[in-house]
């Protein structure tokens, strides 16, 4: 278990807004000392809070024009069929995520492709020959409304930031 206070919450809220900020930057910020904002930086990487840190790039200025999500539904279910899919999915550049749901499909992936006649390729040659799959359904993204990888924190928050100290298990 790590226990994770206001300055944690703060730090954290920090480095998904700028991966980048500096401890120098942070602890000016967060009004600690640098070396108080590395120790917390490390302590709450080591507990896989911070899973790693990533430039994200914006598809289209790279050629990637079509974004996707794929509904998949496999032939039969099971743990054999489920990790075979799993494994084949993973290798496979165009799936930006996929998870695992509830309702009418077993599976729904974010893709994303070059262009429509790539996508088609791609679903045809690719997303339908994975071990057992039977059904796929997809809808193209028109526009992107939002998309975001800062977590919302706010639910940690109690009336009483000051004795706030929360514990989260490792996994």
């Amino acid at each position: 278990m790590i226990t994770v206070d206001r300055h944690d919450l703060s730090l954290l809220n920090e480095l998904q807004r700028n991966g980048e900020a500096t401890n120098a930057a942070l602890a000016e910020v967060l009004h600690l000392s640098v070396s108080q904002v590395g120790r917390r930086v490390q302590r709450l990487r080591e507990a896989g809070i911070i899973d790693h840190y990533a430039a994200v790039l914006e598809p289209g200025t790279v050629g990637l024009d079509v974004m996707a999500f794929v509904h998949i539904t496999l032939d039969r279910h099971g743990e054999k069929r489920g990790d075979a899919f799993e494994k084949a999915i993973r290798d496979v550049p165009e799936v930006m995520e996929c998870f695992s749901v509830t309702g009418e499909a077993d599976y729904v992936a974010r893709v994303v492709s070059h262009d429509l006649a790539s996508f088609a390729d791609l679903m045809m040659k690719e997303i339908l020959l994975l071990p057992g799959v039977v059904n796929v359904k997809s809808n193209i993204a028109l526009k992107k409304i939002k998309q975001s990888t800062v977590l919302p924190l706010e639910h940690i928050v109690r009336p009483n930031p000051r004795k706030q100290r929360i514990e989260f298990a490792r996994t």
